[in-house]
């Protein structure tokens, strides 16, 4: 479980480095960096970042993968209910907290040209998300992947717009 969350914790880190602070854009598509060195170097992703460090996931993240990561930006862990973040950070909440990261990383290097529409994944924590493909736009049960191929070392990242939630 411990190699999951950091697996979560890279994918998450790696994608706030392929962006710019300020337009949430990506300026390379490769980048010499495990994925949670990455996403540390990123403003819009401090949220997925502090999670990824109270679940204790960010030597999981650094190992060497490959590891496919959905992740979610500050934007996205705002529109969850107030509290729910803070919530989920509290030590005695990590297993959940774990469970809910676990669930937006993919064992393997998945680009988006794999995607199939319809296409289910397990994920590194058990349960399936779901692909859709629509009008030139990918979306992973319900979030939206607005940045997608973004390439670490150890894994690739595709930037989501929404929280995804595992069957509890």
């Amino acid at each position: 479980m411990k190699n999951l969350g950091t697996l979560i914790m890279v994918m998450m880190l790696f994608v706030v480095s392929s962006f710019t602070p300020k337009t949430n854009t990506i300026h390379e598509n490769k980048v010499e960096a495990d994925i949670v060195d990455l996403a540390i170097s990123q403003d819009f992703l401090t949220t997925l970042v502090a999670a990824v460090k109270a679940g204790d996931l960010v030597d999981v993240l650094k190992g060497d993968g490959p590891f496919t990561v959905f992740a979610p930006t500050n934007d996205a862990f705002a529109k969850l209910p107030a509290g729910t973040v803070e919530n989920l950070l509290k030590p005695e909440n990590k297993a959940q907290l774990v469970k809910i990261l676990t669930y937006h990383v993919v064992p393997g290097k998945v680009m988006s040209s794999d995607l199939k529409n319809g296409q289910m994944a397990k994920t590194v924590e058990g349960s399936e998300i779901k692909v859709t493909l629509k009008d030139g736009k990918a979306m992973i049960n319900n979030a939206t992947v607005t940045a997608a191929d973004i390439e670490a070392d150890n894994g690739v990242v595709h930037v989501i717009d929404t929280v995804i939630m595992p069957p509890m």
